[in-house]
Parts: C-alpha cells; structure tokens; sequence
C-alpha cells in the first residue's frame, strides 16, 4: 500500500522554541506550513501531598528558562511579550560569592543584570513549556498551522535540479506516526517525598541520540513483532522550504551531511529546580559562588518559589566503553548527587529541599555547524547548528532568534515579494552570531569552571577580578542588543565592514562579499552619520514618541510589529523650518508617484502598507500642526477605514510620560532630518537622507519584485 502524499510551503522538524518561533512566523504571514515533533504529548500522575489527591502533570518540566530582554522585544512585537513578563520572575541584581583568605565564602559584589537603559526590558526567567504556550496559543488564533507529535521524518531527499524554481516543491521527506509509547522518552523515576519527579536527562547532551532506537522498534512492530503489533503509518511531504530544528542530536543535520565542529570538556555540571530551604541569604538573587576547593554554583531564582541551581559536580565518576575518550555514566547521575555537591559548594551554609521539580546534568561543550543551510531550501537553527553550555541564558534565546531572523525572508520568498538572494544572508548573519556565542560560552563557562586562584602568584587559578570583569561585559552580548549584522542585499554597510562582532568575515562564512548575495556595482550605501544612534545592521532603538492625531506615546519599537512588513522611517526634522518642509514634501511626491517602490512592490489591491509601510516622526511641537499638514501619502486613505491615524508621529512631550527626546537619543539633527529603512525583524537596513529617494529604489529594487 502506497503512502498519501502531499505539498505544503513549509515544513518544521522540532517544535521547541526555535520551531514554534518559526510556526508563528509562517501563521502571523499566512503560509501553508507543517510543524512535527518525534515527542509525544504523554502526561503521568502524581499525588500533590498539599491536596492528598491525584493529579496529572506534562511530562516535560524543565529546560531553557531564561529569557534576554532582545527576546521580549522580540515576544512584543508578536503581541505576547506582557503574558511573559507578568508571569515570569525578574532578574535585577547578580550577586558574586567567593571564598575569603581563610576560605569561606563571602560575597564580593553585586551589579544589575540587565544593564541600565539598553532595553525597556529587562531580563526573567520563566519555564520553558510556559513560553512554548505563548507560541501556541498564538500560532492557534492566526491560522490552522498545530504541531503534529509522535510525527518522525524518516527519509529526506532535496532535488537540486529544483531549487530556484520558485513554483517547485524539490523537498521530499517521509514522516512516521509513532505510538504513544514510541514517541515518549525513557526517563529516570525519582522519587521526592512520595511525589515522582521527572529528569531531563533525554534532552542533555549526555544522553544518546534515540531516533534510530525509535525507528528500529517502530519497524519491529510493523513487522507484527513484539507485544503491540500496530503498524505505524508513513506519509510522503514534498514542501517548497524545510527547517530543522530538532536539537543537538539533529536528524536533518545529519541527513543533509553536515557536522557540528567544535570541542567538549571534562566539566560536568547537574541542575536542580527545587524550592530550596536554606540559610544562605542571596537565594532569591541570581548568584555566582565560587568555593575554593568544592567547584561552582549559579543561583537562577525563578516563579513560583523555585531556585534554579547550576552545580559542578566534582565526583561524577567516567564510563570506560572502550570507545574514542570517554562519557559520564548516567547511572551514577542522581538528584541527591547534584546536591551534595552544591552542599560543598555552599558550606557553611546549609540547602536542602522538600519539592523537586526537575533536574538534569550536561558537559559542557561549544560547536557550531558546518553548514546552515543546504541551497537556501532547507535550514538548520537553534541546537541543530550551535551548541554550548546553558548557565549564560543564550541556549533558548539565540535559538528563537535564528529563525526569527529566517521566518520573514522565507514569508516573503514563498510569497512572492523578494527574490530567493535575500535567503543567503541567513547563514552570513546567524553563524555569525554563533561564532560570538562559542566565543563568549568558551571563555564565561572555563572561568566559572575554574578553581579561584590562591593569590597572585597561582598561575592555574581562576582570577576572581577577571571572572567579574568577563560577566560584567559580557552582559551586553548575553543581552541580545549587540547583535550587528554584517552588509548584504538586505543590510547597506559598506562592504569592507565585514569585521563586526569581530567573527564576520573571519569565520569562514563571508567567504565573499557574493555569498550575501551581493551585487558590488548596484551597492547602496548608507549615510551613518545622519542618526548616529541607530546603527545599520543593528536592531532599532526603542525611545518614546507621541502620535500625532491623540498625543498618546508609543515606544517607536511598539509601532514595528512582526507581521512581514518593511518600514521607510521618515525623520522629517523640525518643520518649523521651510527648507525641511518642502524636502518632506518632495520626498511625499516621489512616494506617492505610480512607478515609486511603493506601489511596484505592493501586490494589486492589497493594502497600501502590507509590503511597506511608512512611519514619519517629526521633531518640533504637537500643537503647531494637524495631521493635514502632511502628504497624502504619509497618512494614507482607506475607503472603509478613513485616514490612517496611526503612521505620523512627534518627539515631543507628552502630558503624563515625559520627553522621549527621539532626535537626540537617535542622534539625528533637527536640521536636517533622516530616512531608515528597517526589516521586518526590526533591525536597521539603510540610513539615509531625506533628499536621497533614489537610493532608497535602489535599495528595495536590488532583492524585491515587482508586483504590478
């Protein structure tokens, strides 16, 4: 009997958060997408000792739980970035323990987590399954897209032959039905005070990849062997675009030839989600203890009461299989093991605990992909193609990033709105960021491994001062606002600029300037010093503004939503000056002309700013113009919808929030005004003058395409 076959635009392996985040991109842009996971949905009892009654409890407790202040920028501009922020618990202060001349821990220093100003958020901690919530909840209100569990791609075949056929479906994936059984992994039954406490020890690296096991049982019951004989069903996808998202362990990876690079160490560390019970007083900040003799902990406060603690465990003993190195057995990998180690650690201080949540141990390690794509059809992210040690809280964070980088540009491809070039600047700018993260993860996680130094003289040591230093800076990086992109068709920096975050360009990624897609004799190149303080192949600074029409203030950032959009920020300037408003009146002329990018990119009938939208911020005062003032084309006109009331905006004061001092803050002069072009992902393409429309065509016309 022959498998049912399909097509679809997308399709998703792994619906952790780097595929949710891709899902709601392709909902929120209304693409035909399929998103599988091999984990199924199982759930388990256990009695609640406070109610005396059962209860039942998702099986996967645990994971990533920190979330950067980039990825709530990120989580509000798809509208749910309050859900997690009022659940979440905020981390404002880390505080550093270390061990005193006679060997006790003391604490040393505090300084603020997130750094002041960067964000108008600041860094929480909430659980993983919490935020995977948020996206489905989200993916489930804009469109028909659910995450099909128990579902295992078992064959991948990409015809290269069909790559640029923008009409082709050249993916070809056969997809498994598991059982229940199947698609549930084997996890260690602990007991904590009669109540059962899952580990999540099958998702650490410590843990081997379980596909193929999975797949050979599933093949043994086909054949009607073993004690349930249902034959699993198969089908055959052929989508247009793939992603794989499906960990470390990643079976897409694997399948298109490709190999992580990079090293493992011998430091091991667990991780226990207790409600702790102890004396030590900083329990309830984000701590990090170094002992002298005993190893390290990082204290995560979390909801609910919980602490997150990340403990090095010094007596774990080595699996000797005869195999190339060597592996921790998992065996002698127990909860009560972690705590006694963090008992060490923490001495004189006492900790135990009554409620377990989860726990699970790890090796530290940093590795990144060969590749991250294979034809700009199929697409690694998160923990398919880079690796590293979770105590920096970038694991979940660069993970929804990656394809928050790639959902909109593979949205626009299908389409029909870009043209395929701009999906080259995925691998260019996200192995980028990589390369930083192995970076920043290798140094942070051997300075927290290490042994402090005795004085000065004790070469092997640990400097406590260096370790400050080292997580002092690199707050910034971990923060998510650091990311610089490098120039692309997508990005106009000038292209000897390849050198930002220090990795691009010397990685192995920017090989050429024509692996982004770039065309040096068409080369758009911006005018930086016209906003000083929005930095193209940056994301957008956020600072107050008032609308025009009802002077209630928005966070610029606020007016960027995700939903695919473009947006030309027109920085008018001070209109009190004639020379500025007849440049601001020029420039309406050339947009609203039939043959401006506006209207040759903008697909017949649709809204007049579905591809891109233009926003004016003027500097000046409220009161001396009405939204009549301005071209036509800057407030637009819906036959059903009116005026559009919510595209013209003032750096102003406003009556209840204060002066956001937008020019100032964003470094443009009043005097003389500045156009920035910003992706859908709300990072900065273009800056450039007023004066200058013809740079702007060039820009959208070197990857966009005419729709009418």
């Amino acid at each position: 009997m022959s498998s049912p076959e399909s097509n679809v635009d997308v399709l998703i392996v792994g619906a952790g958060p780097a595929g949710m985040m891709m899902a709601t991109w392709m909902a929120r842009c209304g693409i035909k997408t399929r998103i599988v996971d091999k984990r199924g949905t199982k759930v388990f009892p256990h009695r609640s000792k406070k109610q005396n009654q059962w209860l039942t409890k998702q099986i996967f407790n645990g994971q990533a739980d920190g979330l950067q202040c980039r990825t709530l920028e990120i989580f509000d501009s798809f509208g749910f970035a309050d859900r997690a922020w009022l659940e979440a618990n905020h981390m404002v202060e880390i505080c550093f323990w270390n061990p005193d001349a006679s060997g006790r821990i003391v604490r040393s220093g505090r300084i603020p987590d997130t750094i002041p100003g960067i964000s108008r958020f600041q860094q929480v901690v909430l659980n993983q399954g919490r935020i995977e919530r948020f996206f489905l909840d989200m993916i489930e209100k804009e469109s028909d897209i659910r995450v099909e569990r128990g579902t295992l791609p078992t064959a991948l075949h990409l015809d290269e032959s069909k790559v640029e056929d923008s009409d082709a479906y050249p993916i070809t994936v056969t997809l498994r039905h598991l059982s229940e059984e199947e698609a549930t992994p084997t996890q260690a039954a602990t007991s904590t005070n009669g109540v059962t406490v899952q580990d999540g020890l099958f998702r650490s690296n410590l843990a081997p990849d379980d596909t193929a096991e999975i797949l050979r049982a599933a093949a043994a019951k086909a054949r009607g062997e073993g004690l349930d004989a249902k034959a699993d069903t198969t089908e055959v996808v052929h989508a247009k675009y793939m992603l794989g998202a499906d960990g470390a362990h990643s079976w897409v990876r694997r399948e298109l030839g490709f190999a992580l690079e990079g090293e493992s160490t011998d430091y091991i560390w667990g991780v226990l989600d207790i409600v702790p019970i102890t004396d030590f007083p900083d329990i309830r900040s984000r701590c990090a203890i170094h002992s002298a003799e005993s190893g390290s902990v990082m204290v995560i406060p979390r909801e609910n009461k919980l602490v997150r603690l990340y403990i090095q465990v010094t007596t774990t003993e080595k699996l000797d299989d005869g195999s190339a190195g060597s592996r921790v057995d998992r065996s002698r990998i127990t909860p009560d093991v972690i705590l006694k180690s963090a008992q060490k650690i923490l001495a004189p201080y006492t900790l135990t605990y009554r409620t377990l949540d989860w726990w699970t141990a790890y090796q530290i390690g940093q590795r990144v992909g060969t590749h991250f794509s294979a034809s700009e059809r199929i697409f690694l992210a998160g923990d398919a193609v880079h690796t590293h040690s979770p105590k920096a809280g970038q694991g979940m964070n660069v993970s929804m990033q990656d394809t928050f980088n790639l959902g909109w540009k593979i949205a626009s491809v299908i389409k029909g709105t870009a043209g395929r070039s701009i999906l080259k600047s995925y691998e260019v700018e996200r192995s980028s960021i990589a390369h930083d993260l192995i970076k920043f993860d290798h140094k942070f996680s051997r300075l927290f491994s290490g042994r402090p130094a005795k004085d000065v003289m004790d070469e092997e040591g640990i400097s406590l001062d260096e370790f400050k230093e080292a997580f002092s800076k690199g707050n910034m990086f971990a923060s998510g606002i650091a990311v610089n992109y490098g120039p692309s068709v997508i990005v106009a920096k000038p292209l000897e600029s390849n050198g930002v975050n220090g990795s691009n360009g010397s990685n192995g990624v920017n090989r050429a300037n024509g692996a982004n897609g770039i065309d040096a004799s068409k080369k758009v190149h911006s005018t930086q010093d016209l906003a000083t303080g929005i930095k193209v192949g940056m994301r957008m600074p956020s600072v107050k503004v008032l609308n025009q029409s009802d002077a209630r203030p928005w966070h610029f950032q606020e007016r960027l939503t995700s939903n695919g959009t473009w947006r030309v920020a027109i920085f008018a300037g001070d209109l009190s000056r004639t020379d500025r408003k007849t440049a601001l009146a020029t420039l309406g002329v050339a947009l609203a002309a039939p043959t401006s990018f506006l209207r040759r990119f903008t697909p017949k009938g649709g809204r007049y700013d579905s591809v891109i939208e233009v926003l004016t911020v003027h500097a000046g005062h409220r009161a001396d113009l009405d939204l009549f003032d301005f071209p036509e084309v800057l407030r637009p006109h819906d036959e059903i919808d009116g005026w559009d009331y919510n595209k013209i905006f003032v750096d102003d004061v406003s009556y209840h929030e204060g002066h956001g001092e937008a020019y100032k803050n964003y470094g443009i002069d009043a005097a003389k005004g500045a156009v920035v072009v910003i992706r859908p992902d709300q990072y900065v393409s273009y800056v450039g003058s007023i004066a200058d429309y013809g740079s702007l065509d060039r820009f959208f016309s070197g990857f966009m395409i005419p729709q009418q």
